[in-house]
C-alpha cells in the first residue's frame, strides 16, 4: 500500500475522521443523553489525545530522539523488544 501524498486527499481523510467521530457521538447521545456522560466522554477524548501526543511527540523530542515508529503497535513492539 502506498502513502497518501496529496494534501487534498489528506484533508479529506482528516475531515472524514472528524465526521465519523461526530456521528458516533451524536448517535450515542441521542439514545441516552446525560451531562455526566457528556463530561466523561469529553474527558476520555481529551485523555486519549494527550496520550497520543505523548507517544508521538514527547517520547521522540524529550525522552529519546532515536524513537522512530509508524504507529502505536510499532511503538509497543519496539518497547517490548528493547526490554529483552
Amino acid at each position: 500500500m502506498m502513502d497518501i501524498k496529496s494534501p487534498r486527499i489528506l484533508k479529506l481523510k482528516g475531515a472524514l475522521f472528524v465526521l465519523i467521530g461526530l456521528l458516533a457521538a451524536l448517535l450515542m447521545f441521542m439514545e441516552h443523553f446525560s451531562w455526566r456522560n457528556l463530561l466523561l466522554f469529553l474527558l476520555a477524548i481529551w485523555a486519549f489525545c494527550r496520550a497520543y501526543y505523548f507517544c508521538f511527540y514527547v517520547l521522540h523530542h524529550y525522552v529519546d530522539p532515536s524513537f522512530r515508529y509508524a504507529g502505536l503497535f510499532a511503538l509497543i513492539k519496539q518497547w517490548v523488544s528493547r526490554r529483552h
